[in-house]
Protein backbone atom coordinates (compact mmCIF):
# COMPACT_ATOMS: atom_id res chain seq x y z
CA UNK A 1 0.00 0.00 0.00
CA UNK A 2 1.28 3.46 -0.88
CA UNK A 3 -0.06 6.67 1.15
CA UNK A 4 1.36 9.66 2.49
CA UNK A 5 4.23 10.36 4.74
CA UNK A 6 2.81 11.96 7.85
CA UNK A 7 4.85 13.30 10.80
CA UNK A 8 4.42 9.75 12.71
CA UNK A 9 6.19 7.60 10.44
CA UNK A 10 9.05 9.46 11.23
CA UNK A 11 10.78 6.63 13.54
CA UNK A 12 9.95 3.99 11.15
CA UNK A 13 11.36 5.71 8.00
CA UNK A 14 14.58 6.40 9.94
CA UNK A 15 14.72 3.17 10.77
CA UNK A 16 14.13 1.81 6.64
CA UNK A 17 17.40 4.54 6.23
CA UNK A 18 19.27 3.12 8.70
CA UNK A 19 19.18 -0.21 7.20
CA UNK A 20 20.67 0.80 3.84
CA UNK A 21 24.20 0.10 3.02
CA UNK A 22 25.52 3.64 1.61
CA UNK A 23 22.98 5.67 2.53
CA UNK A 24 23.52 8.75 3.56
CA UNK A 25 21.78 10.64 6.45
CA UNK A 26 21.98 14.96 7.29
CA UNK A 27 22.44 15.35 11.31
CA UNK A 28 20.05 17.89 11.29
CA UNK A 29 17.87 18.23 7.87
CA UNK A 30 17.36 14.83 8.64
CA UNK A 31 16.27 14.47 12.42
CA UNK A 32 13.12 14.81 13.38
CA UNK A 33 12.77 18.13 13.49
CA UNK A 34 13.99 18.35 10.12
CA UNK A 35 11.75 15.78 8.52
CA UNK A 36 8.92 17.55 10.09
CA UNK A 37 9.36 20.87 9.08
CA UNK A 38 9.89 18.97 5.19
CA UNK A 39 6.67 17.22 5.65
CA UNK A 40 4.54 20.52 6.90
CA UNK A 41 5.71 22.36 4.13
CA UNK A 42 5.20 19.57 1.52
CA UNK A 43 1.74 17.65 2.96
CA UNK A 44 0.79 14.81 1.10
CA UNK A 45 3.81 15.02 -1.43
CA UNK A 46 5.83 12.37 0.29
CA UNK A 47 4.58 8.56 0.03
CA UNK A 48 5.88 5.42 1.72
CA UNK A 49 4.79 1.85 1.21
CA UNK A 50 3.33 -0.48 4.10
CA UNK A 51 4.01 -4.26 3.36
CA UNK A 52 3.54 -6.34 5.92
CA UNK A 53 2.67 -3.86 8.95
CA UNK A 54 5.94 -2.11 8.30
CA UNK A 55 6.98 0.64 5.84
CA UNK A 56 9.79 -0.97 3.46
CA UNK A 57 9.94 2.36 1.20
CA UNK A 58 9.90 5.77 1.64
CA UNK A 59 10.39 9.21 -1.29
CA UNK A 60 10.95 12.58 0.04
CA UNK A 61 9.21 14.61 -2.44
CA UNK A 62 8.70 18.57 -2.09
CA UNK A 63 8.89 21.90 -4.14
CA UNK A 64 9.31 25.34 -4.44
CA UNK A 65 6.19 26.06 -6.57
CA UNK A 66 7.97 25.81 -9.52
CA UNK A 67 10.35 22.65 -9.51
CA UNK A 68 10.29 19.66 -7.53
CA UNK A 69 12.98 17.27 -5.89
CA UNK A 70 12.88 13.63 -4.64
CA UNK A 71 14.58 13.45 -1.75
CA UNK A 72 16.13 9.89 0.11
CA UNK A 73 14.40 7.55 -2.32
CA UNK A 74 14.49 4.38 -1.23
CA UNK A 75 13.09 0.31 -1.08
CA UNK A 76 14.49 -1.96 1.49
CA UNK A 77 16.33 -4.60 -0.01
CA UNK A 78 14.59 -7.57 0.17
CA UNK A 79 11.14 -5.51 -1.39
CA UNK A 80 13.27 -5.08 -4.06
CA UNK A 81 12.12 -5.58 -7.60
CA UNK A 82 8.37 -5.68 -7.33
CA UNK A 83 7.65 -2.04 -8.64
CA UNK A 84 7.41 -0.44 -4.96
CA UNK A 85 9.69 2.07 -6.00
CA UNK A 86 8.01 3.15 -9.44
CA UNK A 87 4.47 3.14 -7.78
CA UNK A 88 5.99 5.37 -5.24
CA UNK A 89 7.31 8.11 -8.12
CA UNK A 90 4.15 7.64 -10.11
CA UNK A 91 2.35 8.77 -6.57
CA UNK A 92 4.54 11.70 -6.20
CA UNK A 93 4.15 12.99 -10.30
CA UNK A 94 0.77 12.40 -9.94
CA UNK A 95 0.24 14.98 -6.61
CA UNK A 96 3.18 17.24 -8.34
CA UNK A 97 0.97 17.74 -11.37
CA UNK A 98 -2.32 18.38 -9.73
CA UNK A 99 0.08 21.69 -7.98
CA UNK A 100 0.85 22.52 -10.90
CA UNK A 101 4.94 21.33 -11.16
CA UNK A 102 5.80 20.87 -14.62
CA UNK A 103 9.31 19.67 -13.88
CA UNK A 104 11.16 17.12 -10.47
CA UNK A 105 14.93 16.86 -10.18
CA UNK A 106 16.86 14.85 -7.79
CA UNK A 107 20.73 13.64 -6.91
CA UNK A 108 22.06 10.05 -7.02
CA UNK A 109 25.10 9.93 -5.62
CA UNK A 110 27.21 8.67 -8.91
CA UNK A 111 28.40 5.25 -6.27
CA UNK A 112 24.63 4.85 -5.75
CA UNK A 113 24.90 2.18 -8.95
CA UNK A 114 21.26 0.88 -8.16
CA UNK A 115 19.91 4.00 -7.77
CA UNK A 116 21.52 5.10 -10.95
CA UNK A 117 20.05 1.88 -12.61
CA UNK A 118 16.45 2.77 -11.42
CA UNK A 119 16.09 6.43 -12.90
CA UNK A 120 17.69 5.66 -15.82
CA UNK A 121 15.02 2.09 -16.45
CA UNK A 122 12.25 4.97 -15.67
CA UNK A 123 13.50 7.22 -18.20
CA UNK A 124 14.95 10.28 -16.38
CA UNK A 125 17.85 12.03 -18.12
CA UNK A 126 21.07 12.21 -16.48
CA UNK A 127 21.90 15.99 -17.37
CA UNK A 128 25.57 16.57 -18.26
CA UNK A 129 25.31 20.57 -19.39
CA UNK A 130 25.52 21.83 -16.05
CA UNK A 131 26.78 21.71 -12.49
CA UNK A 132 25.66 21.82 -9.48
CA UNK A 133 26.85 23.99 -6.75
CA UNK A 134 26.02 23.99 -3.08
CA UNK A 135 27.14 26.30 -0.11
CA UNK A 136 26.92 25.00 3.43
CA UNK A 137 25.23 27.47 5.75
CA UNK A 138 25.39 25.67 8.78
CA UNK A 139 28.89 23.64 9.40
CA UNK A 140 27.31 20.97 12.10
CA UNK A 141 24.89 20.05 8.95
CA UNK A 142 26.74 16.71 8.42
CA UNK A 143 25.97 13.49 5.57
CA UNK A 144 26.53 10.20 7.68
CA UNK A 145 26.78 7.24 5.38
CA UNK A 146 25.81 4.06 6.91
CA UNK A 147 28.10 1.01 6.45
Amino acid sequence: MIRAMTVDDYDDVYSLWMSIKGFGIRTMDDSREGIVRFIERNPGLSPVCVKDGKIVGAILCGHDGRRACFYHVCVSQEYRMHGIGRKMVEFCIERLKEEGINKVCLNAFVTNQIGNKFWQKMGWTLRDDMNYYDFTLNSDNLTVFNK
